[in-house]
C-alpha cells in the first residue's frame, strides 16, 4: 500500500524537511511521540486491531487515534519507507519487573539504516527515548528527558537500557527490552498482537491507558480514571477523575480522541 504522506505529516503537525537523514528522522520521531498517543482503547471498546497498513492508516491518521507498538511502529515504518529510509521491523522481548523477559514478538521496534550507521527508533513503547539511538554498543549513553539510554550487545542480542538521571551517582541501569537485528514482516507480529488484545495475562487487557509526550519532554497519561502529568524533571501530579464522562472529556482535551 502507498500511504498518503501529506496526510500523515499533517497528522504529525510536521512541516520540516522530508530529506531522509538523521535530523529529519529525529524530528519525525519527536513529532510522532508528541502528537500520536500510545493507547490501548480499542482493546477495551471491543474494536479489533488489524495489522494491515490501510487499516492502521484509517485509524491513526484519518480517525486521529493512537495505538500500541504494533500499530504505531508498523505504520511509522511505512511512512519512513515512503520518505526514502531503509527500515526493518524488529521483534523485541520486554523486560519484566522480576528480571525475566516476555516472549518473542512481545514488542515491535524499528531499525533505520542511514549513511553513518543504523539507529534504533521507537514510537510505540510509551515513556521511552525521544530521539533515535545509534545501534552501536560502544556509543556513549544518551540523555533524553529524565533518563539516560544506552544499548548493550552480546552474542547478537541487543538490550536497550535506561537509567533515571537522579540515579546517575549509583549507576542503576534497568533493561527495557531485548532484540536482534533480524528483520520481520508486519504479519509476523499478528499472533502476539492477538494475545495482547485478548489474554487475561496481557497487561493491556487489565486497564485502559493513553499517553503522549508533552512539550517539555515530560508526559501526560490517562490510566483508567487517573490523569497523570509528569514533567521532564520527573515531578508528578495525579488527579482521580470523578466519572466516565470526565474521562472521555480528558481524552478529547489532552489527546484529541473523540470516543
Amino acid at each position: 500500500m502507498r500511504i498518503n504522506v501529506d496526510a500523515y505529516l499533517e497528522r504529525l503537525a510536521y512541516r520540516g524537511s522530508s530529506q531522509p537523514n538523521l535530523a529529519t528522522l529525529a524530528a519525525l520521531q519527536w513529532a510522532h511521540l508528541h502528537e500520536i498517543p500510545f493507547e490501548n482503547l480499542s482493546i477495551h471498546s471491543g474494536e479489533a486491531i488489524v495489522l494491515e497498513e490501510a487499516a492502521l492508516f484509517r485509524k491513526i491518521v484519518e480517525r486521529r487515534r493512537g495505538g500500541f507498538c504494533y500499530e504505531l511502529n508498523g505504520l511509522f515504518a511505512a511512512l519512513l519507507r515512503e520518505l526514502g529510509y531503509r527500515v526493518s521491523l524488529l521483534a523485541a522481548r520486554v523486560a519484566g519487573a522480576d528480571g525475566n523477559y516476555g516472549p518473542e514478538f512481545d514488542h515491535l521496534c524499528l531499525a533505520v539504516d542511514l549513511e553513518d550507521g543504523a539507529y534504533l527508533v521507537d514510537v510505540g513503547f510509551g515513556d521511552c527515548f525521544l530521539q533515535p539511538l545509534p545501534l552501536e554498543p560502544e556509543a556513549p549513553p544518551s540523555l533524553q528527558g529524565r533518563h539516560h539510554y544506552r544499548i548493550q550487545a552480546q552474542g547478537g542480542v541487543f538490550t536497550l537500557q535506561q537509567r533515571q538521571v537522579k540515579q546517575e551517582a549509583c549507576a542503576v541501569w534497568g533493561d527495557a527490552y531485548r532484540f536482534t537485528l533480524q528483520a520481520h514482516a508486519l504479519m509476523d507480529f499478528e499472533p502476539m498482537c492477538r494475545f495482547h488484545q485478548t489474554s487475561a495475562d496481557s497487561h493491556f487487557t487489565r486497564k485502559r491507558i493513553c499517553s503522549r509526550a508533552t512539550d517539555d519532554g515530560g508526559r501526560i497519561s490517562l490510566s483508567d480514571l487517573r490523569l497523570i502529568q509528569t514533567s521532564a524533571e520527573g515531578l508528578k501530579t495525579e488527579h482521580l477523575l470523578p466519572s466516565e464522562a470526565a474521562c472521555q472529556q480528558a481524552l478529547l482535551d489532552h489527546f484529541g480522541i473523540q470516543a
